[in-house]
């Protein structure tokens, strides 16, 4: 799986991504809102800020990576009508549900993209995945989803998945094939996504002239079983 963001440098926070077809600052802002209501009890308040600089740097600004809470979300502009959103929990992102709820609230489409190299072997390394899951702003046949489509090493076992009605530029014909892995690959995944707007595994896709990231930050207490990681002691369980 050649040809992923940065490298792959930064999984597993990059290894699965969300996107919201609105702006940065305002999905950001409206997950601070979210989030807020839900945490105000525990004596947590939630802060937003810019993060200016490279896509790195970036990135940067989600370290320490936490477990088992999230306690930092960033939202960034890209060169495209799509925000992208990435958490720091060491495990690394979990968009779905945020993604979901997300794109009820500001009424725009989200998406969720995973891209994870399949390296086990022995007992070691990491189970591959590829996957799209699009969410519109209304309810749907299931929850809000409006289409699904993936392939993923399940324990061992590969699996392939879909749901929903098949965008018009899907290759039907290949979720047909042998080889339950072939069925959506990568370069399937990239050429969808390109469809709908986005190239999220180039650099240069993300912060357009300068503009700034946006972090969403929790702080306050925290839960006893809190940790804290860097991101190579994240990188250690790939």
């Amino acid at each position: 799986m050649k040809g992923l963001l940065l490298e792959d440098r930064w999984a597993p926070v990059t290894s699965e991504m969300g996107f919201l077809e609105t702006d940065a600052e305002h999905s950001a802002r409206a997950f601070a809102e979210w989030q807020a209501g839900l945490h105000a009890p525990r004596g947590i308040a939630v802060e937003v800020r810019p993060v200016p600089g490279s896509l790195e740097q970036a990135l940067s600004a989600l370290l320490p990576l936490t477990s088992p809470e999230v306690r930092r979300h960033l939202f960034m502009p890209t060169r495209s009508p799509w925000t992208a959103y990435v958490e720091n929990t060491r495990g690394g992102t979990d968009a779905a549900s945020a993604m979901r709820y997300m794109a009820r609230t500001l009424g725009c489409r989200g998406l969720r993209v995973v891209a994870v190299p399949n390296t086990y072997r022995k007992g070691e390394g990491r189970y591959g995945a590829v996957m799209l899951e699009v969410y519109g702003p209304h309810r749907t046949h299931w929850l809000n989803y409006v289409r699904a489509v993936g392939a993923s090493n399940d324990g061992g076992r590969w699996v392939f998945d879909q749901s929903g009605e098949p965008f018009p530029f899907e290759k039907l014909e290949q979720y047909q094939a042998r080889r339950v892995r072939d069925r959506f690959t990568f370069d399937m995944l990239k050429e969808y996504l390109r469809h709908l707007g986005l190239s999220p595994f180039e650099e240069d896709f993300y912060l357009p002239q300068g503009a700034p990231a946006w972090l969403v930050e929790k702080t306050g207490p925290v839960v006893p079983s809190h940790k804290e990681y860097t991101l190579a002691q994240a990188r250690e369980d790939l």
